[in-house]
């Protein structure tokens, strides 16, 4: 089972998502595929996982995140001990999510999106600050990022498998590259 994690003010609907559940439904994998729409509140949107995943043993889980859900999916990962994929993840984002407190819209659709100030300390409660298992981590930092720098990201995940994109930018626009490379991580061969 691979759970998909997208990241802040964005959706099942980003360009990676897409691509991964495009493959999977290649592979007849389709059932293996979770990518839900997170909520805005941190605390609400790790309840939403661990109920979708209930049942599923982590020896079978895989976890695949990106910026924020990088974030999300390395709390999930040292909670339940199942390996995990970073996609220029989020390491601090309580420094850099203040300026985002009020109402917005999402980054797919014109649905307004409320990030409240409380949720900065929820997301202070998902903090790890020392990865337990670094071989269970497959790191993708991009140094164009022009979001996150991929030098914090680098150093959390020290001993981690670390692929480092020059270049690039916080989305990985040229994801569909790398696309094997985290599905072998997860166990699941390359086909096209």
């Amino acid at each position: 089972m691979i759970l998909y994690l997208h990241g802040f003010r964005s959706s099942p609907r980003s360009m990676k998502a897409r691509l991964m559940a495009e493959r999977m439904v290649t592979l007849g994998l389709e059932q293996q595929w979770l990518c839900p729409q997170l909520p805005a509140s941190p605390k609400l949107a790790m309840e939403q996982v661990l109920s979708l995943i209930e049942g599923v043993p982590a020896s079978e889980l895989r976890i695949v995140g990106s910026s924020l859900g990088g974030y999300y999916a390395t709390w999930l990962a040292e909670r339940l001990g199942c390996p995990a994929v970073l996609l220029n993840p989020a390491v601090v984002p309580l420094k850099d999510l203040d300026k985002h407190v009020g109402v917005t819209t999402a980054y797919h659709s014109d649905e307004p999106f409320e990030f409240k100030r409380e949720y900065i300390d929820e997301l202070r409660a998902l903090a790890v600050a020392k990865i337990t298992e670094p071989q269970c981590y497959l790191l993708l930092a991009a140094t164009g990022d022009e979001v996150l720098d991929y030098r914090d990201m680098v150093a959390h995940y020290a001993g981690a498998q670390q692929h480092i994109i020059e270049g690039s930018d916080h989305g990985i626009s040229e994801f569909a590259n790398y696309l094997d490379e985290v599905l072998a991580f997860c166990g699941i061969g390359a086909k096209s």
